[in-house]
This record gives structure tokens, sequence and C-alpha cells, in this order.
């Protein structure tokens, strides 16, 4: 039971590092969206994403940035390409093959800079995306969405034997289980009051092993947030003012930071996209 809370709150607590990586000059025209007709301002993207760097170094986390490669798109949506805990490095199969040529330099600074356990699939008809990947530091919740089927689940299970893995079905609504719901602290789960969040929320009461907290958000993006070592980063007032509100509200005595995040959500980016973050049980960096 100690060891269990231990890693339950090194996972929050004990964040040491994140692996971050550049926005491709042909983000704008080439990235996959479910909006076509989405257009992203690339000045103001790389001024987000210079804001999304300052707040990781302002919590102190070592920054691991794998090289930018011009001709992968997607490549700055990094969370989808593995999955890291306990010194694991899950490394995920995208659905698109387009991006797949993602993985090696994630795979090359995963070895040299962290020194974690690589672990590759080794079925080729799984999928999986990291972004589908909820960890509760002391479970796993797995979106069954068009990027992640149950072969990719089966996969991750094997990798992280000592914790539970359980799927969750999601309509085509969203693009992954992160798109409605994250961690926002230690046992507190934001869920998007969406016909989709409801029924993830249903799915997770009905299935988890522990009993959480659970936070409706109005707004569905802004269920996308970050917890890091006892600060909780979400939406912006400009951004979503509704659901900026319930989080000052319902975290009066947790710091909070806010961040932009509009360029990034016309090509279905969320906060938790853009890093892996490390914790302290990682060989190299305990």
């Amino acid at each position: 039971m100690a060891e269990s809370l231990k890693k339950h709150e090194t996972c929050f607590n004990g964040v040491v590092a994140c692996l971050v990586r550049g926005i491709a000059d042909n983000c704008s025209k080439d990235a996959l969206r479910t909006s076509t007709n989405s257009v992203v301002d690339m000045k103001n993207a790389h001024t987000q994403n210079e804001e999304y760097l300052k707040l990781m170094r302002k919590l102190d986390l070592e920054i691991h940035e794998v090289p930018v490669d011009h001709n992968l798109p997607d490549c700055c949506f990094i969370e989808d390409t593995a999955v890291v805990q306990a010194g694991v490095a899950f490394i995920c199969r995208p659905a698109m093959e387009s991006r797949r040529p993602e993985l090696s330099e994630v795979i090359k600074v995963l070895k040299s800079s962290l020194g974690v356990k690589i672990v590759e699939i080794n079925d080729d008809d799984a999928i999986i995306e990291g972004g589908d990947v909820l960890f509760t530091g002391r479970e796993f919740f797995v979106g069954l969405t068009s990027r992640t089927n149950m072969a990719g689940i089966n996969q991750l299970s094997m990798a992280f034997p000592d914790y539970r893995v359980t799927p969750i079905e999601m309509s085509n609504d969203y693009l992954h289980l992160k798109s409605c719901t994250t961690m926002a602290g230690p046992d507190v789960v934001v869920i998007a009051n969406s016909k989709d969040g409801i029924s993830v929320k249903k799915q997770m009461m009905e299935k988890a092993v522990h009993v959480y907290r659970y936070l409706t958000i109005p707004d569905a993006k802004a269920a996308n947030c970050l917890y890091i070592n006892g600060t909780l980063i979400h939406c912006s007032q400009d951004e979503y003012p509704e659901s900026y509100k319930v989080y000052q509200k319902e975290f009066p005595d947790c710091p909070k930071l806010t961040l932009p995040n509009s360029e990034f959500e016309k090509i279905d980016g969320a906060f938790t996209c853009r890093s892996i973050l490390i914790s302290s049980d990682c060989s190299l960096l305990s």
C-alpha cells in the first residue's frame, strides 16, 4: 500500500522533466485536423509554444527537446508517440502512417537522455496514441477511438503489468480520450459536460479500482489541463471564461497558471499534446 501511494504521489508531484518538439514549418498547411477550414497563424503558434516552454521552465522542469523535423507536420504533438511511467517508455503506433516516422527521434532521446526502458509494439494490427491514454497515478484508462484499438490497448497492458488498464468506449465526436478528460490533480478528474463526457464519466465510475472526484467543465476543449508538482495549468479566461471560472472556484487553494492554446486547437492540439512528462522514477533522473 505504501509503495502504491508513493508511486501515485510521484506521478503528480515528482515530475522532473519533459520531452517537447518544435513546430514544423509545414504544420499550418499539412497537419492532420478534423476541421478542414482551420488556418493556423504560425507566428502566433510559435508565440504560444514559447509561452508553453517558459511555463515548463518556471516549474523547474528539465526540458529535453527532440529535434524538429520539417517533413513531419504533426511532430509537435509529441504526446502521441510514447507513454512514460515508472521508468518504462512504451512506444506508441499512431493510427496514421504519416505520423509513424515521428517515433525514431523520440526513441533516441528517451534512450540517450533519460535512460528509460524502451518497450515497442510487437503486433502489426495494434494502433495506439498517447492522447488516448489517461494515467491517474493508480491505473490507466484508454480511449477506444479511431486512433486506438484493442490490440494497442493490450500492448500497453503488457508494458505496464503492475497497473490495471481499462478501455473506455468513445464516439467519433472526439479525437482522443484526453480531448474530453484529464487529471487536475491526485484523484481529481476533469471531464467535459458533453454526451461523450457523460459516457466517459459513467464508464470510469463503473470500472475504476479507485474512487475519484469528478469535476464537470462546461467547455469540452477546456477539459484538457495539466497538473505538475502542485500547480494546475488550465485554459485562459479570454478563451473559455465559463470554464475558467470553474477552475478558479473549485481549486481555491491550488496554485494555478493559464495558457493560450487557440492556434493549436485549430489542428486538434491540447495542452497535454505538446509534452511527455517524466517523473523522478525514471532511472537517470532519480
